[in-house]
């Protein structure tokens, strides 16, 4: 009798040392667009960038060839990190400038984007 309880408690220790342990993958750290000064982009990928203050933004892409305005997107952002997405599939060029100004037109940052 002491040695069935012995073999099975020897089994229950052995299952329980042999199951997988899930271990939760880092997600990489999150660059922001504008502390580089050249990203590639693909389709609907989101993109993170630092404002000083809450107020009414401007995002602006513009084609580094012809200086031409692509796309321009005014919206209210808040302190601290800020998150938009990009869409770049109707875009033609390749390389393109993006351009982050505040409500008055001043120009906050200023980065080169590859289109992937």
């Amino acid at each position: 009798m002491k040695w069935t309880k012995f073999i099975i408690l020897c089994c229950v220790g052995f299952i329980i040392s042999c199951t997988k342990m899930e271990i939760e993958p880092t997600p990489p750290p999150i660059q922001k667009i504008f502390s580089v000064t050249e990203s590639s982009v693909t389709d609907g990928q989101s993109i993170h960038f630092d404002l000083p203050s809450t107020g009414v933004y401007t995002l602006t892409l513009i084609d580094k060839e012809s200086d031409q305005v692509i796309s321009r997107e005014r919206f209210t952002g808040k302190t601290g990190e800020n998150i938009k997405k990009i869409y770049t599939s109707s875009i033609q060029s390749q390389y393109l400038y993006l351009v982050l100004e505040d409500g008055s037109r001043t120009q906050i940052a200023k980065t080169t984007i590859k289109i992937n």
